[in-house]
């Protein structure tokens, strides 16, 4: 199993401090134990397949709100607990830039996380939104301007965080979206918007079959 970048800074402690911890208590030494295991859960990086086409999440999770933004739709994904953490380009791309912005750490499930510490990864008609939560205290991208990207690959990872955003690029209406709010998605994998036609503009694929 592949693991995030600064996984062992979180796991060896507990793994360190469970062997002393064993000749106190049995049951203590087991707590710090499973905290080592739970954090390299967290941190685990699966291989994901993307499909061929269109603009696919890029974070696991939940569809939690879809919402107009000018002439853009934005797709926010919270991620659960249990959720891997590891943040994936939703299309083909070149970066244009990699901002930070300061700001709190609420619940992300909350509206007031809009206001939470963020890491913005900018392309040219689209961007992706890696946002703390209530308990996340280190985004980390792996990207920075220039890079040239592939749909699904890794862009970046939120310690013990919770939401990620996609700003859809111009053109993309509610008819292209593939995914609703509630919905499950799966980074790199689930494909959330609809195919580009010949003429660059993003439209409903009318054959299912040969978009998916």
């Amino acid at each position: 199993m592949k693991f995030a970048p600064g996984v062992w800074w979180y796991a060896v402690p507990p793994l360190l401090l469970a062997f002393p911890a064993f000749v106190v208590s049995p049951t203590l030494g087991g707590l710090f134990v499973l905290a080592a295991a739970g954090t390299l859960f967290f941190f685990r990086d699966p291989e994901r397949t993307p499909p061929f086409t269109g603009i696919v999440s890029p974070a696991d999770g939940k569809v939690s709100e879809i919402r107009t933004e000018g002439d853009q739709l934005r797709v926010c994904v919270f991620m659960n607990v249990h959720d891997v953490h590891v943040v994936r380009a939703p299309d083909d791309g070149v970066v244009e830039r990699v901002e930070h912005e300061s700001g709190g750490y609420r619940p992300a499930f909350s509206k007031e996380s809009d206001r939470n510490e963020k890491v913005h990864v900018g392309f040219e008609e689209s961007e992706v939104t890696l946002i703390a939560g209530a308990f996340a205290r280190r985004i980390t991208p792996y990207v920075e301007a220039g890079d040239e990207l592939e749909r699904a690959e890794r862009l970046g990872h939120i310690a013990f965080g919770s939401r990620v955003d996609v700003l859809l690029p111009p053109g993309i209406g509610y008819p292209d979206l593939r995914v609703e709010r509630g919905e499950k998605v799966t980074a790199g994998e689930t494909k959330i918007a609809g195919d580009a036609s010949a003429n660059g503009e993003w439209e409903w694929a009318e054959n299912e079959e040969l978009a998916d």
